[in-house]
């Protein structure tokens, strides 16, 4: 499809403008300009938005194939931002799994002095877990199986890869500010998303972390001495005994429409003490899953991730540096004849 000005996508009537000599092509979307380099063709339309930035699908020209496209609008404005941005390209590089969405590109930006915001290519996606929680289609345990097996097989290898997560699926060491936690804090996180599926609602949906822990608690039944080892602090361990003392709910009870499987690891999984808690590994071969389990199919990752990029003494203009070198890694200069 020709991109001359003034032209626009057929279905949402999305007027494409020529950038920098036509090499690259402006849209403005939900009032932002979204800025991407010429082989993203129209149809352009817009898939997502939060306080990340706006997520647009377009078609890769030269591949056919119809990919989501993230602005991180003014990246580089503070150096944890910057960092974050950073951190995600060179994860999803590094990484190669069919449950680990990929990395089809990073735009490279039209000046390297000047540019601001990050334009980042991944695989498009038909839905997402959340979409699917929160429709009406009615999902039996088989889906639930499903959903969790390509859960954790995606966990499997991302934490092979040495790399271990919003608040309603922190674990408890992270709630009470443990500062040595292990990839047990992930699985929590899978606990929390299991029950989700099962009831169609967020498990510990608190209002801030002394809720959130109240919350766990509740149905988890408060922790003993034994579970409270993991905590170095003191005053952490003094906290968490002050609270109000809960008992362990039934589990059954509380999850009638769940198998007697499915409820075990549910329990395996939501642990207080991450010591204690089911590992990646371990879930996988749990009797629920053994319907899908195949050892074969479950790979790990070939190297691991390396974090050489996390110096304490970066700038933004240094982490600015690393992320054009990523993009020019996608699009290198054109060989000179």
């Amino acid at each position: 499809m020709s991109l001359e000005s003034g032209s626009a996508s057929a279905e949402h009537n999305i007027k494409a403008v020529p950038t920098h000599g036509g090499r690259y092509v402006q849209y403005n979307i939900y009032g932002n300009l979204f800025e991407v380099s010429r082989k993203y063709v129209p149809p352009i339309r817009p898939v997502g938005r939060g306080a990340y930035g706006i997520v647009c699908a377009a078609v890769n020209s030269e591949t056919r194939e119809e990919v989501a496209i993230k602005k991180v609008g003014n990246a580089f404005d503070n150096r944890i931002d910057g960092k974050r941005t950073l951190r995600e390209i060179k994860l999803l590089r590094h990484m190669d799994h069919e449950n680990v969405i990929a990395l089809k590109d990073i735009i490279r930006p039209p000046q390297k002095e000047t540019f601001n915001d990050v334009y980042i290519v991944y695989e498009l996606m038909d839905t997402d877990l959340h979409q699917i929680i929160r429709s009406n289609q009615p999902l039996n345990d088989d889906h639930c199986r499903y959903f969790l097996y390509q859960l954790l097989r995606g966990l499997k290898y991302v934490h092979s890869a040495n790399y271990v997560v919003t608040r309603w699926y922190r674990a408890p060491e992270l709630l009470l500010n443990c500062s040595e936690y292990t990839a047990a804090i992930d699985i929590w996180s899978v606990g929390c998303i299991l029950g989700e599926i099962m009831t169609r609602q967020p498990l510990f949906p608190g209002k801030d972390y002394v809720h959130q822990l109240r919350l766990i608690t509740e149905l988890i039944g408060s922790p003993d001495d034994h579970s409270l080892g993991f905590l170095r602090s003191d005053n952490a361990r003094r906290y968490v005994k002050q609270l109000p003392q809960y008992p362990k709910q039934q589990f059954s009870a509380r999850f009638p429409i769940m198998s007697a499987f499915a409820l075990d690891l549910l329990e395996k999984m939501l642990v207080f003490d991450p010591n204690r808690r089911i590992t990646v590994e371990e879930a996988l071969c749990h009797p629920y899953l053994a319907p899908l389990h195949d050892i074969n199919e479950e790979p790990v990752c070939s190297s691991p991730f390396s974090f050489d990029f996390e110096q304490p003494s970066f700038t933004e203009e240094d982490i600015k540096e690393l992320i054009w070198r990523e993009s020019v890694k996608f699009n290198p200069d054109p060989p000179i004849h």
